[in-house]
């Protein structure tokens, strides 16, 4: 069954991923023309060979006037907060107070080993985002924290202490009998308790169509659900498919439906998205 949502619905939010910087002008170019397109942040991830987050961040922030920056998300079990929150808080004053901290709690393996350090077991990285956690909410109380992911315990921290919870729309399709999206959403819902309405949902969009054809490039998606057919990845909440109204119709459902306000899609994916954006806004 559906989650109860909230009896009025927040504004939509909008982010937009980004994974490169050839030079500073293309990423102030770049960043100038998301803040056009109507969209609210962007986002860097934390991948050791990726671009760095905070100078990313701070060049993105420099060259725009009221687009947010954010993690999607930062590497929790990389950093020690009190470190991490440094960087957190110059980059917070140095933006105005446009800074959004994404965490999570890591999970390639090979990342920690080119960097030479040990690989935490799932409960051991997750003890420590619920700490890093707890040190951001203590430390840099005007900063709001997004915690993503999809397991109990991850959500259920997020629940207690997060801002903003970024779901990833389970690991498994909707079918008639289940829908994976409700029952995380359900399960927060129980977490947070009293504290549910005050917290904005996300969904990150893996794929979706970036010409008229109105199917989507699965190529990011059978990566992250490689146990999914591509049937299945049509149905899941993260692809779009369809034409731009079809598409605005589908994100709308997921606010009515499930109370999801805040929408993510990739860099590939800014310029289609922007004519969603025109319907929602």
């Amino acid at each position: 069954m559906p989650p109860t949502i909230v009896s009025v619905p927040r504004d939509f939010r909008f982010g937009v991923g980004v994974t490169r910087a050839r030079s500073r002008t293309t990423l102030e170019e770049a960043a100038r023309r998301a803040e056009d397109f109507g969209f609210d942040v962007m986002h860097v991830p934390d991948h050791l060979g990726g671009v760095a987050p905070f100078p990313v961040m701070t060049t993105i922030a420099m060259a725009t006037s009221t687009l947010r920056v954010g993690t999607f998300v930062i590497n929790s079990a990389f950093h020690r907060p009190a470190l991490l929150a440094r960087d957190v808080a110059a980059l917070s004053e140095l933006s105005d107070g446009r800074f959004e901290l994404g965490l999570g709690t890591g999970y390639v393996k090979s990342e920690f080993d080119a960097a030479g350090i040990p690989f935490p077991s799932a409960g051991e990285r997750v003890d420590h985002l619920r700490a890093t956690t707890r040190y951001m909410a203590e430390h840099l109380p005007q900063v709001p924290i997004m915690i993503a992911g999809n397991g109990d315990r991850v959500l259920r921290i997020a629940a207690r202490s997060a801002d903003i919870i970024g779901l990833t729309g389970g690991d498994r399709a909707p079918t008639a009998e289940e829908d994976p999206l409700a029952e995380r959403i359900g399960f927060v819902r129980a977490a947070a308790a009293e504290r549910f309405d005050d917290l904005e949902l996300n969904v990150a969009i893996t794929a979706m169509p970036v010409d008229d054809s109105g199917t989507p490039d699965l190529a990011i998606t059978r990566h992250s659900l490689p146990g999914l057919s591509d049937e299945e990845m049509l149905r899941h909440p993260g692809v779009l498919s369809g034409s731009t109204d079809e598409i605005a119709g589908r994100i709308r459902g997921y606010r009515d439906t499930y109370g999801i306000s805040y929408v993510i899609v990739q860099a590939r994916h800014a310029d289609a998205f922007a004519k969603v954006i025109a319907l929602l806004k």
